[in-house]
């Protein structure tokens, strides 16, 4: 028998952790079939990322656990929304409304000394398009995020962005009222935008349609003397681009060893304190 030439021989076929086809049995990776969770994800990165950027998404997001923060925040938000709508006797489908001034949830500025209602304003909404604008919005970027960073990093920089919202609101206009979620919401599309630096052009759209919507509440619409701050969105936005770069960032090093990790933190919680101490003995809100 002659030489075997090793170098000549077709490679012996393996995936790519190196295990070899059984034949008849395994495909390889290109033939396999795909799965609806891979198909998701696939159809999510050529969406909303760029080109360079989708391996390194494909390669960490995964379906098991579900996004489960953002679905239940978003469950949430529907409900309260649906309670004041259908139950309460002011049916509010549409606009603003009594119900939703008088609501415990609601940010408003005489009532600051709750200080729940600096969290609990995002559970309110102010009408059919606000409560759709804002799911939408939460849902199309909050579950890919959440299939790769998990609810806890998500979680984390959603509250931020609301919290950051109502304190900036109470700060930069003081006078007015804040119902809903925008606060994370786009907390959610700073942390996005500092990591993916890329926005398609429908999502702009539906940014500028919201910003719209929340003008008009500002500044034209008016119920019971009181104006709808949008100032929670600039505060949600500054929120993501600080809290959420870094959480949306680590991908390979424990977030307490980077330092833009405490940089972000107390520069966070320097602003908290600060907007405590405008809102107890300098704001001119009564």
């Amino acid at each position: 028998m002659g030489d075997i030439d090793l170098e000549q021989q077709e490679p012996f076929p393996v995936d790519r952790d190196g295990k070899p086809f059984r034949r008849g049995a395994d495909q390889p990776d290109g033939d396999r079939k795909v799965g609806c969770c891979e198909k998701f994800q696939l159809s999510v990165s050529k969406w909303m990322l760029p080109e360079d950027a989708r391996s390194k998404y494909l390669e960490r997001a995964n379906c098991c656990p579900p996004p489960i923060f953002i679905i239940l925040i978003s469950i949430a938000e529907l409900a309260v929304f649906i309670y004041y709508a259908v139950w309460k006797p002011q049916k509010q489908w549409v606009t603003l409304d009594e119900g939703i001034w008088n609501s415990p949830l609601t940010y408003r500025p005489e009532s600051r000394e709750e200080a729940w209602r600096f969290l609990s304003y995002m559970f309110v909404h102010a009408g059919v398009e606000h409560i759709v604008g804002n799911l939408v919005m939460q849902l199309l970027l909050g579950i890919p995020l959440e299939l790769v960073h998990k609810g806890f990093e998500v979680g984390m920089v959603y509250i931020a962005g609301v919290l950051a919202g109502s304190l900036c609101s109470s700060i930069f206009d003081p006078l007015s009222a804040l119902v809903g979620a925008s606060g994370g919401v786009y907390a959610l599309i700073g942390g996005y935008f500092m990591n993916a630096v890329v926005i398609k052009y429908g999502f702009l759209s539906s940014v500028g349609v919201d910003f719209g919507f929340a003008f008009y509440r500002r500044f034209v619409n008016d119920v019971a003397g009181l104006k709808v701050s949008f100032v929670a969105h600039f505060g949600g936005i500054l929120a993501g681009m600080t809290i959420g770069y870094v959480f949306f960032s680590a991908y390979n090093k424990k977030l307490l060893k980077d330092p833009r990790f405490w940089l972000c933190i107390v520069g966070y919680i320097v602003f908290v304190l600060a907007a405590v101490v405008f809102n107890i003995w300098l704001t001119p809100a009564t």
